[in-house]
């Protein structure tokens, strides 16, 4: 039954109805012989299906990993709600409305669909939480209209969310301040940016802090080597013999590289060996070590071969290119977002380093933290995994010396860097010294590559790296 609003003043106002009373016993009251009907809103809350979003990249299914709510919790607008894995990354969904947690939809572990329902809320109707037009959900957007807001020809990167509270609090993001990564607006740039408006005072963001170095009385000494030979250990697991055969579906980064690895196999690999002594990096690093410990940095040897691979990059731009399908066109890549393979218990990932060419070593040794820390986590999102442009594979890590890379599409070069060893090599007057040696293993698509310049690159990427102050002479 259908009831409209009616207010007794000078006239009799009729008030449009937005909402449905369902009558019983409690809702009709008899005192003084008069007649009262209740006209507010349905005292208990109505039921909203929250559904999984398009995450972008093509990605139609993922894994629910992890519930942050059960089944009776309140949960506010922007709470996360749950972390799902796709093939490509791991992404934290977040509520849109502020309710009450009646279902999940998914136990772990299993497939959720974007489009279909993942939890349903209870919301307060009588607070006008959530309007007649967001009880039911729009269609899923595409990726672009996802993160990315137009804004008067600049393109401005906000999680739906992000806007939505911008968009409450009639703020627009051309005159927000980004403080993300690539200048991404923050849900704490908006809350400044509205404090400023109000006169409110926030807390100030954490940011990291660039610590001086410390004078040479106070400097920290380096740890001692440990220079006895690592003897791999075995890693301590249960084992069950079961005697019964066990089928496990693919998903997760595994899906990914079956879908990446079968597409490689179209491609025809070539190979390149050479072999580098990093004898005069060995020294520098171990002299650079403590000033980006200071600055809360770890510093490795990737770095350095990653910047030194930019540079060779912008001799040989072709090694930085893509080859379309029916390969009538190549592309050659502006950006230098050199991809670095980890091994992690989800699996292979190659997140990537963005916009190598402007970095300098320092800054790549910061980015490669990070990604290593959200890797190890199992928390890398989609932005960090893909529009890779080149990549090195560093198999030395586990032990390996040489390896056969693959490459990955659509990319048409990578490098499998081998372990640093102490091995003797002669010198120009023939004498004998202790060199840190490295082996380096290329491949690339024979179909856009020639081997004369795949070894070009590998010749000037390994002189740079022989002498890292030549490096000096094309730092960007």
């Amino acid at each position: 039954v259908c009831i409209h609003r009616v207010r007794s003043c000078s006239s009799i106002q009729f008030i449009k109805s937005k909402y449905v009373c369902v009558f019983d016993k409690s809702a009709l009251k008899f005192s003084h012989h008069q007649r009262l009907f209740r006209t507010s809103a349905v005292s208990c809350g109505q039921i909203v299906q929250f559904k999984l979003s398009d995450i972008g990249e093509g990605i139609t299914e993922v894994t629910v990993k992890e519930w942050y709510i059960k089944e009776g919790d309140s949960v506010s607008q922007f709470d996360s709600i749950c972390e799902v894995q796709s093939d490509k990354a791991s992404v934290t969904i977040t509520s849109r409305y502020d309710g009450i947690i009646r279902k999940l939809h998914y136990n772990l572990d299993e497939i959720a669909f974007v489009g279909k329902p993942l939890v349903d809320i209870e919301i307060d109707a009588a607070k006008g939480v959530a309007p007649a037009e967001d009880v039911v959900e729009t269609p899923p957007m595409s990726h672009e209209e996802h993160t990315h807001q137009e804004i008067k020809g600049h393109k401005t990167l906000a999680t739906p969310a992000v806007r939505r509270l911008a968009m409450e609090n009639n703020i627009k993001l051309s005159e927000v301040v980004g403080t993300g990564k690539d200048n991404r607006i923050l849900k704490e740039d908006i809350l400044n940016y509205l404090a400023k408006q109000t006169g409110a005072i926030l807390p100030p963001s954490p940011k990291a802090e660039i610590i001086p170095p410390l004078p040479k009385s106070e400097t920290v000494p380096a740890a001692p080597k440990d220079k006895a030979r690592k003897i791999p250990v075995p890693v301590s697991r249960p084992i069950v013999f079961s005697g019964k055969d066990k089928t496990e579906p693919i998903t997760g980064f595994h899906k990914a590289m079956v879908k990446t690895m079968s597409a490689a196999l179209k491609i025809p690999h070539f190979g390149y060996c050479e072999e580098v002594d990093l004898t005069q990096l060995v020294q520098l690093r171990e002299e650079l070590k403590p000033l980006a410990q200071l600055r809360g940095v770890k510093l490795s040897f990737m770095p350095f071969f990653i910047k030194a691979a930019s540079l060779g990059l912008l001799q040989y731009p072709i090694l930085n290119a893509s080859l379309d399908e029916s390969c009538q066109n190549v592309t050659y890549k502006a950006s230098h977002n050199i991809g670095v393979a980890m091994d992690t218990e989800q699996g292979l990932i190659v997140p990537n380093v963005k916009n190598v060419q402007v970095c300098s070593v320092f800054e790549i040794a910061s980015e490669l933290n990070r990604l290593q820390s959200l890797g190890f986590a199992g928390q890398l999102g989609t932005s960090d995994l893909t529009g890779g442009t080149f990549t090195l594979s560093n198999i030395g890590t586990v032990g390996g010396t040489y390896a056969k890379p693959v490459i990955l599409p659509p990319e048409v070069a990578i490098g499998a860097l081998g372990k640093i060893q102490v091995l003797p090599r002669f010198n120009d007057k023939g004498e004998v010294f202790k060199a840190q040696i490295m082996n380096v293993s290329w491949s690339a698509d024979h179909r856009l590559i020639d081997g004369a310049t795949m070894a070009r690159f590998s010749n000037l990427w390994k002189s740079y790296l022989e002498n890292p102050a030549s490096m000096l002479l094309d730092l960007k």
